[in-house]
């Protein structure tokens, strides 16, 4: 009984169980199906013969009751009621009276019309005349105790019955009924039997299919289940064996998958050991102190770094061991945890065993039993006593860079990378741009530009660039000349552009001081050309008058033709003169530090249309060779014609030197070259001349201020210097060397503007 109770919680008693109860139901409910269909299939043939039986007895009695024949009906009953399997046959009129049976007790009698035999008719009034096999018959037990199927048919008044014998009227149509009874003794038998072998076939099925099932079950599955419970026993005992014997199927697959389990449970525990030893080396190499106290605060475990450094004593408490106290602290995280089981933090001050003030840094975590309650707190202290005072240096030094910071004379500016947008700037930010530090903090430094060149600037900041002679609007619409110089540096964690705007306002305004004093020298050396110039179309204009003054005095007609061609030429040269002195009152303003688009063939032209007339009359010849469609520069015309004209007087005062200074005998061509042209990014501008040239030695100082290589008394010494700085400040480029004739050659390079 024990194994059998330990036998039914297996699973191969479930199995066997499930799969032969499964089996058993299953040919249960089959022999249910076939023993209904074949009881079906027996009551059908018995009905469809006992209905023949009953139309041959009726068409064997057929002619004897045309006839009338009392004798011979019954006979032919008598001998059809013979056979072993007929119980009964009657013949009712249709009150209800047996006339004919092979019972002679019987004949005679009148049955009741609410009997069984005759109640399928007269159910209804009038009655039934035609009925289904059906609906005819019945089924009845007999005194022995078998059943008995009785079928009743009708017998109707045919045509040629009642024209023989005139025995029924013609109206009526049913005669009586035929009422044979059979007997289904032996059919039931039959049916019994084959119920019982059904049944058990069935249960013959299900032992037979229960005890090949049990047999496969034990031997395929309990065996390998057994095996396999105690591999997995041994596995949880720590024994890494492998589950052996087990040969093929899903089983084997299970097994195998358990022998890697196992590989794989005693590879993680190795790793988990050697973890183990190395979080209790870590625990104890660690650099920060490590204790785990109870409630009583009292030392329950510590690491290596705690015990070298304070040396405790067993049952030594927390606050006395290296804080030196003689009280729990206020603020006590272990406290805290013990209370709420959560982690928490702070940080302490204190005096260590040598006097030292000390600063930790504290964080406790709780260790939890299996009940969830808190039993100890492990405390982990870091000295920061360094960082402490390493943070006072800090803050020292802080100021005294603040200090420096605000104390630069240039406005510096601490600006977002992304939006550009002032995060920080010094005092001298304030007083030069006009605006408050508050107005200032989270201002976009594009503001500070104008629209036209705002997109430029902004993306020179963006690539750190240098920005030189930059103009800004600072508050109430204030105007600033800055250099700006742009760094990527760090602010709070984050990357930002450091730039420094260096105010060149007034040492601007001095240069265009010193540029327009430039143009005025230049335009008081140019005096004696430009009167040369002047005087030309006034003589013309003298000419003419003259001539109509003495015509008009002697009354005489002036010719027509002759009229029209003096008022034009009147009319041209005004035009010229005016042009002349246009010219000379544009070059002569004041220029303003603007870019611009700016067409160099159009300055350079404008500059030689002053000196035309002048390099004429010395017999220089000037030779242009001037690129169509060059492309514009972004730089100031005016200021660039300056430059041009302060090239051209050199190269004029250089021939002029170098022709005075010359042999009788040698030939020295006057003349000077304009080209323009286009190279990569740069338009480049060739002044040439076949003057005098460099001298050697000085090429690297010919740009520099109140140099010059004339006689005392003819130069100042700043032309070529204000031309180099214009140059630069439109991003190009001036250099000098010698041309073909000895000569210089001048190369200046703007950068083009596509």
């Amino acid at each position: 009984m024990k194994w059998f109770k330990q036998f039914k919680k297996s699973l191969a008693y479930r199995l066997i169980f499930a799969v032969g109860l499964t089996i058993l139901i299953s040919f249960l409910l089959f022999a249910y199906f076939i023993i209904k269909y074949e009881k079906k299939k027996a009551m059908d043939g018995i009905s469809a013969e006992a209905d023949r039986l009953s139309n041959t007895i009726l068409l064997g009695t057929h002619y004897a009751m045309m006839l009338n024949s009392r004798d011979d009906i019954n006979h032919i009953i008598r001998n059809i009621a013979r056979q072993q399997e007929i119980e009964n046959i009657r013949i009712f009129n249709k009150a209800g009276e047996i006339h004919f049976s092979n019972v002679t007790t019987e004949v005679g009698v009148v049955t009741n019309i609410k009997d069984e035999a005759c109640f399928v008719c007269h159910r209804t009034d009038p009655p039934l005349e035609h009925l289904e096999l059906s609906q005819r018959k019945r089924i009845i037990k007999s005194d022995q105790g078998y059943r008995l199927m009785g079928i009743i048919s009708p017998i109707f008044n045919e045509p040629g019955c009642s024209e023989s014998c005139h025995f029924h009227p013609e109206d009526k149509k049913v005669l009586g009924a035929l009422d044979l009874v059979v007997s289904l003794e032996k059919t039931d038998q039959q049916i019994s039997f084959y119920e019982k072998g059904l049944i058990f076939f069935a249960m013959g099925v299900f032992f037979v299919c229960s005890s090949i099932l049990g047999i496969f079950v034990l031997r395929f599955v309990n065996q390998p289940i057994q095996k396999l419970i105690q591999g997995t026993r041994q596995i949880s005992q720590g024994t890494y064996g492998r589950i052996d014997g087990i040969h093929d199927g899903e089983i084997r697959q299970l097994a195998h998958a358990i022998n890697q389990m196992a590989e794989q449970i005693e590879i993680k525990q190795r790793v988990l050991n050697e973890q183990r030893k190395e979080y209790q080396n870590l625990f104890e190499a660690v650099p920060c102190l490590i204790t785990v106290q109870n409630k009583s605060f009292e030392l329950l475990q510590y690491n290596s770094e705690f015990k070298e450094r304070f040396r405790p004593q067993k049952g030594d408490l927390c606050y006395q061991a290296y804080k030196n106290r003689s009280e729990p602290c206020e603020q006590c995280p272990v406290v805290e945890t013990f209370r709420d089981g959560k982690p928490h933090h702070s940080e302490q001050s204190g005096v260590t065993r040598n006097g030292r003030p000390s600063y930790w840094t504290l964080r406790t975590a709780p260790i939890i039993n299996q009940q969830g309650e808190v039993i100890a707190v492990m405390e982990i202290s870091v000295d920061i006593t360094r960082i402490r005072s390493l943070e006072k240096e800090v803050g020292k030094s802080e100021k005294k860079y603040r200090a420096i910071f605000n104390h630069i004379p240039n406005p510096l500016f601490v600006v977002e990378k992304k939006d550009l947008k002032i995060i920080d700037c010094n005092s001298s930010a304030e007083s030069i741009y006009g605006y408050s530090k508050q107005e200032l903090l989270n201002r976009p430094f594009e503001d500070f530009f104008d629209s036209q060149s705002k997109t430029m600037n902004i993306e020179q900041i963006r690539r750190c660039q240098p920005i030189s002679k930059v103009r800004q609007i600072g508050n109430h619409k204030k105007i600033l000349f800055v250099d700006i110089h742009v760094s990527l540096s760090e602010y709070l964690d984050e990357k930002v552009f450091l730039v420094n705007a260096t105010d060149i306002t007034e040492k601007l305004v001095a240069e265009q001081q010193l540029i327009q004093a430039s143009k005025m020298a230049t335009l008081g050396e140019m005096a004696t050309g430009i009167a040369h110039e002047l005087n030309q179309p006034l003589s013309v204009i003298k000419s003419a008058s003259n001539y109509i003054m003495r015509k008009t005095k002697a009354n005489e007609i002036i010719n027509k033709e002759i009229m029209t061609t003096m008022t034009e030429e009147i009319d041209g040269q005004v035009d010229r003169a005016s042009k002349i002195i246009n010219h000379m009152r544009e070059f002569g303003r004041k220029s303003d530090v603007i870019k611009e688009k700016a067409k160099v063939n159009r300055a350079l032209v404008k500059a030689f249309d002053i000196f035309r007339e002048q390099l004429k009359l010395r017999q220089i010849e000037v030779i242009q060779d001037l690129k169509t469609d060059l492309p514009m520069v972004l730089a100031d015309e005016n200021r660039l014609e300056q430059v041009f004209i302060n090239l051209l007087i050199n190269a004029r005062d250089a021939i002029e030197e170098r022709f005075e200074k010359r042999l009788e005998t040698e030939h020295i061509p006057k003349q000077i070259f304009l080209t323009t042209k286009v190279s990569g990014k740069w338009v480049i501008i060739e002044i040439e001349d076949t003057g005098t040239g460099i001298p050697d030695g000085v090429a690297d100082k010919i740009f520099d201020p109140f140099f010059t290589t004339k006689e005392a008394g003819k130069g100042t010494g700043l032309g070529l210097s204000i031309s180099y700085g214009i140059v630069k400040d439109y991003g190009g480029v001036i250099s000098v060397s010698k041309g073909q004739e000895h000569g210089a050659l001048f190369v200046i390079k703007l950068p083009r503007l596509d």
